[in-house]
């Protein structure tokens, strides 16, 4: 059924006209002047400063904008105008004929062009009216769903009244409270695929899955057409920010599915916390608005602060995260190696593969920095697949050098367990290098199996079955080891370097020492012992019969051209001896 226009349209149009000339927003409104059908309520805008308060605190149905007002660029002020308008349409004027102009401004997210060269009183009332009519009869097929979702969902005014109260609650708790701004990127095109109405069905899914990750005390609304946003209360620290965009963000890695279709979504995020961005409604979203304008910058979903220097903890470990998203692709990860030495023949056993990351702003990243950030995110599952990938390389490498026994070591984070598919990605792995497998060993801590101690048990089986073997490692500083050491087919055990390096300090490190390498070689292990520095050092494990040692005393982690030059050199000083 169609409504007539007179239901579908309010009785006068609300124009804006963004130009930077006052005689240019006369001779417009002159133009319209007079006409029944619109009897247009007219304001102007001259700059920037203006604009975005004027949209953000009026109404208005069509947009007039002259071209040369913008902040940057046309495109990116084009996505501005329609993410803080709500998707109002506008019409662009500009000089150049249309052929020239009008496909990249309508590609852009202009509604309709016109020439300046064709602008009169009937081009320019026809243009205006054809777009405030297709707006309407765009709100009207919306349909019921569309009013359903509308009502209660999409509520501008309850948000504002919901981020009032909680902004009292915070004031009087003395507590902190953040605004999290989240605006779906490129909105329009679902639009346009899709319809109104399963964009409106992709908005509430999204919604929902959103809900999931965060807390109770959490507040979630839809502001807009394509807008999200989050009040997250009680904040102790930027570490509680962090973990809830940490969330929301992995909430946006699955496609939705609308219509039998899967629809892979991005968004531009945008933080700001109270008291330090402000203290009223307006201006917390405003600014949060702002930082999530300067997210939309960075490709694909991103996040921005406000005022990071306010923030610089959290702002700094979340750009830590996504730049190590990119170091992953674009090769600014390498590994380095350590050897481990034979204590009885001084011969080098095995390397540790340790990551190294070079950031191209930070220069060389220490794994302290970047692994707990990767362990936190996530990350570090298909780094440590990685990491497996690249020693398999090297060990394939070694043998053809004329190294055909040594050991190739490689941490196995805990949450590396996490991956129901673990075993079998480990495997394809080494199907794929083709290497022997009795060469690769993998080193996890006794917190890496705390998870799920009977699905951990069942991988290390199986990767064992595969020839693959396993060493634990900071052996000494958990609670189960007996129990580990026991039950899982762990064949050699590392002894933590803060018991070695209190060697001839601590009568207490002696003992343990001693009772570890005693308690491993009764049950058939061999023992490492980590952080050797000192010639007393190196004595005292030759003198309890440790199997080999890794250290700075023998050599420092090294990338991997340099480990061949120091495995060629201690080859060349056996020969030399014999």
């Amino acid at each position: 059924m169609t409504l007539p226009l007179e239901t579908m349209r309010p009785s006068q149009l609300r124009l804006l006209v963004l130009t930077p000339d006052y005689t240019d927003f006369l001779w417009l409104n002159a133009l319209l002047a007079g006409d029944p059908e619109i009897s247009p309520d007219v304001t102007w805008c001259p700059d920037l400063i203006d604009c975005d308060d004027l949209i953000r605190n009026a109404s208005f149905d069509v947009i007039v904008w002259d071209c040369v007002f913008h902040g940057g660029s046309e495109p990116s002020f084009l996505q501005y105008l329609a993410v803080s308008s709500n998707d109002k349409p506008v019409l662009a004027l500009s000089a150049e004929r249309p052929e020239e102009r009008a496909p990249e401004l309508l590609a852009s997210g202009a509604g309709d062009y016109i020439s300046r060269q064709t602008l009169d009183h009937w081009n320019f009332r026809r243009a205006v009216k054809c777009l405030w009519y297709r707006e309407q009869l765009a709100e009207s097929a919306h349909g019921q769903l569309g009013r359903e979702v509308a009502t209660g969902f999409i509520n501008r005014d309850l948000f504002f009244d919901r981020l009032q109260q909680a902004l009292l609650r915070a004031e009087r708790g003395r507590y902190r409270l953040a605004l999290l701004h989240l605006n779906i990127d490129d909105f329009r095109s679902i639009n346009e695929s899709f319809g109104y109405q399963k964009s409106d069905q992709l908005m509430i899914k999204l919604a929902e899955r959103l809900r999931h990750s965060l807390r109770r005390v959490d507040s979630l609304m839809r502001i807009g057409g394509d807008e999200l946003a989050i009040i997250v209360e009680k904040v102790e620290d930027s570490l509680d920010i962090t973990q809830i965009i940490r969330k929301v963000v992995a909430s946006l890695d699955d496609p939705v599915t609308v219509d039998g279709q899967n629809v892979v979504v991005s968004a531009s995020l945008g933080v700001a916390t109270y008291p330090e961005a402000g203290d009223s409604p307006e201006n917390l979203l405003r600014r949060a608005n702002r930082a999530m304008f300067e997210a939309k910058r960075d490709p694909g979903t991103s996040y921005r602060f406000y005022d990071r220097q306010l923030h610089i903890s959290a702002g700094y470990q979340l750009r830590l995260e996504a730049d190590l998203r990119n170091a992953l692709r674009g090769k600014e990860l390498e590994l380095f190696y350590q050897p481990r030495i034979d204590l009885a023949t001084e011969e080098v056993r095995g390397v540790e593969c340790l990551l190294r990351w070079h950031h191209p702003e930070r220069g060389l990243v220490g794994p302290d920095e970047f692994i707990p950030v990767a362990e936190r995110s996530g990350l570090i599952v298909p780094i440590g697949y990685w990491v497996i990938e690249q020693a398999c390389k090297r060990l394939q490498e070694s043998a053809k050098m004329g190294f055909p026994g040594l050991v190739f070591a490689v941490n196995l984070s805990f949450r590396q367990f996490h991956d129901r598919k673990m075993t079998e990605t480990i495997f394809r792995i080494i199907f794929n290098a083709n290497v022997d497998t009795s060469l690769l060993e993998l080193e996890l801590t006794e917190s890496a199996m705390m998870h799920d101690p009977e699905y951990a048990q069942r991988c290390l089986r199986e990767l064992n079955q595969l020839g693959i073997s396993f060493a634990l490692d900071d052996f000494g500083t958990g609670f189960s080891s007996l129990s580990n050491l026991q039950h899982l087919p762990i064949s050699l055990v590392k002894i933590d370097k803060s018991f070695v390096q209190e060697l001839g300090q601590s009568a207490d490190a002696e003992h343990i020492i001693r009772a570890i390498i005693s308690l491993a070689h009764s049950l058939q292990i061999s023992v490492v012992a980590e952080g050797v520095e000192t010639e007393g050092q190196l004595e005292f494990l030759r003198q309890q019969h440790c199997d080999e040692i890794q250290g700075y005393y023998y050599a420092r982690p090294m990338p991997w051209t340099d480990l061949v030059q120091f495995l060629n050199k201690r080859g060349e000083a056996a020969c030399l001896q014999q």
